[in-house]
């Protein structure tokens, strides 16, 4: 009979994947899709019970990923502030001006630069907002759109491994604290950044070079004029009291808010932060909703009923020594894609999860989740920003998985040789 159902709940993942791969159904509503059909698999009653699907997949699942909802909400608030204090368009342009128009010193300084914004805030509003902005001045500079658009993914990438508002993802799913998830952020995010640094003087020297006028976006929300030098410190406020001080990841965002508000003395400051606050829960509003399917998902899969035919599935496929983890999360980091089951907003924040649960180390399996993750953040045509970036430079979204698919996995590579020897299998 467990065999019966553990052919029954891969099944239930696998139509899932192809659903959301072939996009017939968005992750959004596959998620808790897949919570509810793994449940009714696996045993578990509708109502009743010690475990049932209402109150403990449902009811409980929703609230499951609260931490991480509530630190997405804090930093999308963050980021629409530093947008409409006039911050984060100030820094992209000092960056433009101290690079100059030489094609490689502006791309180098949009990722360094999109990086600690994107660490500040993230989502598909703040890479709109970068993206309108850095792209044209790019392709103005002889930058070649593929290698314009590839930048900001790029920068989302590495700003998406130290923000602070995503974090929590990992905090929930794992029930690991807070300064064990900060501490391993350098080791997966440094080979990342290598790469990124790689990839871009290796596609602007051995590239095409082009260079056309691009209409810049003409914008009325007051926030044209740059702000004084010493707000431009602001977004990485919350970045230090998380990582530096080990502060929570809500009272480092108010922090952040409220330096923000105090170095930059935007005018009606108190109307600023109300709106503030709206658009950015709105921005942030998919994500959460996600991670509501997430905490459904969870839920479903740590179930008694599930963990009990999945466990001898799972116990078997545990990297067993240094090479096997390695080689297990290396090659297969390419299932990060398509919401695939290494995707922590797909399915693998399951899949990780009862790893854990069945004896692997939760930091070995935080920090290998974490690198496959930097596939998905650039890689993935899956992802909002990905297919905004592609119609916004008019190159396929593929080309973008295409050119940069063996550069991630070799950085992921890299990252899970050296925490091969620095975390306990």
């Amino acid at each position: 009979m467990q065999t019966v159902q553990a052919i029954g709940i891969f099944l239930i993942f696998a139509v899932c994947v192809a659903l959301m791969m072939t996009r017939k159904l968005p992750t959004i509503l596959a998620l808790p899709i897949m919570a509810i059909g793994i449940s009714l698999v696996a045993g578990i009653p509708l109502m009743g019970g010690e475990f049932s699907i209402a109150a403990d997949v449902l009811e409980a699942g929703a609230m499951r990923m609260s931490t991480a909802i509530a630190g997405l909400f804090f930093g999308g608030i963050f980021g629409k502030l530093l947008t409409k204090v006039g911050i984060t368009r100030t820094i992209i342009r000092k960056a433009a001006e101290l690079a100059g128009d030489k094609p490689l010193p502006i791309a180098l300084a949009f990722l360094v630069v999109c990086s600690i914004i994107f660490a500040a805030s993230n989502g598909l509003g703040m890479v709109i907002l970068v993206g309108t902005i850095i792209i044209p001045i790019m392709i103005s500079a002889g930058v070649d759109p593929l290698t314009a658009g590839t930048v900001l993914l790029f920068s989302n990438g590495i700003g998406v491994t130290f923000s602070v508002g995503t974090l929590g993802v990992y905090i929930d799913t794992l029930g690991l604290p807070l300064e064990t998830v900060t501490s391993y952020s350098w080791l997966c995010g440094i080979p990342l950044m290598v790469v990124a640094v790689a990839w871009i003087v290796f596609s602007i020297n051995y590239g095409k070079k082009t260079r056309k006028a691009w209409a810049m976006p003409v914008t009325d929300d007051g926030s044209e004029k740059n702000v004084r030098a010493v707000a431009l410190i602001s977004p990485i406020v919350p970045v230090v009291l998380v990582f530096a001080l080990k502060m929570p990841l809500v009272p480092a965002i108010i922090i952040g808010i409220l330096v923000t508000l105090v170095l930059s003395t935007p005018k009606n400051p108190v109307q600023v932060v109300a709106a503030s606050c709206v658009e950015g829960i709105q921005d942030t509003a998919g994500a959460a909703g996600l991670m509501i399917g997430i905490g459904m998902t969870l839920k479903a899969v740590m179930a008694p009923q599930v963990a009990e035919v999945l466990q001898p599935v799972i116990s078997a496929v545990i990297p067993q020594g240094k090479i096997m983890f390695i080689l297990i999360f290396g090659l297969l980091s390419v299932l990060a894609i398509y919401r695939g089951p290494l995707n922590v907003w797909g399915l693998g924040s399951g899949i990780v999860a009862l790893l854990a649960a069945s004896g692997m180390n939760p930091v070995a399996a935080m920090v290998a989740l974490r690198l496959d993750s930097n596939v998905q953040a650039v890689c993935d045509p899956t992802n909002s920003h990905n297919v905004w970036v592609s119609d916004f430079t008019k190159v396929d979204v593929n080309e973008y998985l295409k050119k940069t698919i063996l550069w991630i996995m070799a950085s992921t590579f890299a990252g899970l040789i050296v925490a091969s020897f620095i975390v306990s299998l």
